[in-house]
């Protein structure tokens, strides 16, 4: 099997590389409105953003951010196939404009227009995010009325564009079944909070931005098993250094990146050639775990998944697979990846 993996250095609020309906899933995470460290970035895209900061309007210059990102939804409306999924990390900011001090509820204006787009919004994972810096504290520390509380958690929202997506074909239901994953990854996958540690990704070059501001790799990971198969297209319209795409390499999709900032070229490129062997480990501690499971459950489990030489908990974990990447191949902004199948290591 092999997959496809396209990079546009392009602005995402035009997706004309991009046919319509040809998206099977959306995982990105875009810059954050009212985070300082994405001023310069919208001001780009709206000089009236720097007015409003400038001026204290702050509210003003919240809307002006979204008003951008917008234009990058309406553009998911029109690429990503009927039934197919979004998932948009966001957290929200606390900002001082003036002397004022406020939430922006980046997360709720993004479902508000995702939803005027009709897409249908479904439960959101809570991305927890925990620090001990004595810092994270705001305000008058023990004396009331002065003091707020802290953000340690962003939002994973999840929306579909129409109803359930249905697998007529046997084909397409064979390839779903084996795009299946555990039954002890699902119970721990599907809980509306996740505690992940977050990443600080320098980019080690001068004409970069110094921070990435990348999620870690387990999130998109995560997000593309549950919701695509084996062979789907998976896009990253915020492209960053290319963690949506490894992600995707690695569970064996194929997937389009658009990200606007040239000066990332050489480090998103440098990644995904890279990846190769945390690709394939990541692949055999999924296994590894889950005969660690088989060894230490009290769960019956009464099926036998062939490929693995190992039980399962569920009829719908037999004829699931795992891929390993045998090479990667790139030409232009364009990479091409072959896979072999992971057997068991143990045997």
């Amino acid at each position: 099997m092999n997959t496809t993996h396209e990079v546009f250095f392009s602005d995402a609020r035009n997706m004309n590389q991009i046919k319509t309906n040809t998206i099977d899933l959306v995982v990105t995470s875009p810059p954050y409105p009212m985070i300082q460290m994405w001023d310069k970035a919208f001001a780009a895209m709206n000089p009236q953003v720097s007015e409003y900061l400038q001026s204290k309007q702050g509210n003003k210059a919240f809307e002006a951010m979204h008003a951008e990102l917008d234009k990058v939804w309406e553009e998911l409306k029109r690429v990503v196939k009927p039934s197919g999924f979004v998932c948009i990390n966001i957290g929200d900011a606390t900002r001082s404009i003036g002397k004022n001090f406020q939430l922006y509820p980046n997360h709720t204006r993004i479902m508000q227009k995702m939803i005027q787009l009709s897409f249908q919004a479904l439960p959101m994972i809570i991305w927890r995010k925990p620090t001990n810096k004595a810092t994270k504290f705001m305000g008058a520390g023990m004396l009331p009325a002065g003091a707020y509380v802290t953000l340690e958690h962003e939002y994973i929202l999840l929306f579909r564009n129409g109803g359930k997506r249905m697998f007529t074909k046997e084909e397409d239901k064979k390839q779903r079944r084996e795009s299946a994953f555990f039954w002890e990854e699902r119970n721990h996958w599907f809980s509306d909070t996740w505690n992940i540690g977050g990443v600080r990704q320098k980019t080690n070059r001068t004409n970069t931005r110094h921070r990435s501001a990348a999620y870690p790799l387990e999130i998109p990971f995560r997000l593309i098993n549950m919701y695509s198969v084996y062979q789907d297209t998976v896009l990253d319209p915020f492209l960053g250094t290319g963690t949506t795409m490894m992600a995707a390499i690695s569970a064996g999709r194929n997937s389009v990146g658009l990200e606007v900032d040239n000066s990332l070229q050489k480090v998103c490129f440098d990644n995904v050639k890279q990846f190769k062997p945390l690709a394939n480990q990541q692949t055999k501690e999924r296994l590894q775990q889950h005969l660690e499971f088989v060894q230490t459950t009290n769960t019956k489990l009464n099926h036998w998944n062939p490929q693995f030489k190992c039980p399962v908990c569920t009829t719908q974990e037999v004829d699931m697979s795992f891929l390993q990447i045998d090479d990667v191949h790139q030409q232009n902004g364009c990479f091409t990846v072959s896979y072999v199948p992971l057997d068991n290591p143990t045997l």
